[in-house]
């Protein structure tokens, strides 16, 4: 029996068949996921760039108004969704103050639930390639095995036995598994590729997150508080140790 897909193909019985489909569904979802994040982070990192060369010059002239305008219109963006909410936020808090927490705390913790649904819609769709690249050889090896149980349930109801009575529904049954791993390798391939790309997007936006913040605490007048005497800080060091029980005072 020579090599020929197309013959083994029509030799395949109903459950090989499954396999074989079910298979090549596999194979086009990693492809749609792989081509839709490839193309999901190129726009992003160009209209990332576009939005920070912006972005920085409002900053640094305090224009938080515009800022916010600048960020509705950069829909590509994937720091303009992240610093965009936070500047609404501060603003919003700033404006209107509430609770004990003040506007660049209350924009600190905003930014990160802001950053975790960024970070869901980096990742979106990554899940099938892992999904793919694990599962595909186990059902390939599923179709294998069924075909090898048919080839000998063969042998055992014509009672005729040999390499050439089982060779044909070995081979047949072996494509199967072929096909897992044909399916299974680019996935895996895909995966760490687009893996990394994603890391390397987070990785941006959380140091623009936390430059951002750092602008903000600067602009708020977030500083450290002032040196003042000694005398001072030895009053609230005894303070604090006769709160703790502890008497600091000389014998």
């Amino acid at each position: 029996m020579n090599f020929n897909l197309i013959e083994i193909y029509h030799h395949m019985g109903f459950f090989a068949r499954c396999i074989a489909y079910t298979l090549v569904a596999f194979a086009l979802a990693s492809m749609v996921v792989f081509f839709e994040r490839l193309l999901y982070f190129f726009r992003s990192k160009a209209a990332d760039r576009k939005f920070a060369a912006r972005a920085g010059k409002l900053l640094e002239s305090q224009q938080h108004e515009q800022f916010v305008i600048e960020s509705s219109t950069a829909k590509a963006s994937s720091l303009a969704k992240l610093l965009g909410g936070g500047v609404k936020t501060y603003l919003a808090k700033k404006a209107a103050p509430q609770g004990k927490l003040g506007a660049v705390e209350l924009t600190r913790r905003d930014l990160e639930r802001i950053y975790e649904r960024v970070t869901a819609d980096v990742r979106r769709g990554m899940s099938v390639l892992a999904s793919v690249g694990s599962v595909a050889p186990f059902v390939g090896l599923l179709g294998t095995v069924v075909g090898i149980i048919e080839a000998f349930a063969g042998i055992a109801k014509t009672g005729s036995g040999g390499l050439g009575a089982v060779s044909a529904g070995i081979a047949e049954a072996l494509v199967v598994t072929a096909l897992g791993l044909l399916v299974a390798i680019p996935a895996v391939l895909m995966f760490n590729f687009l893996t990394t790309r994603a890391d390397a997007l987070l990785l941006s936006l959380d140091l623009a997150r936390k430059e951002f913040m750092d602008h903000l605490e600067d602009v708020h007048g977030m500083v450290a508080p002032t040196v003042r005497g000694e005398g001072a800080v030895a009053l609230d060091v005894e303070r604090a140790t006769r709160k703790e029980g502890i008497d600091v005072r000389p014998a």
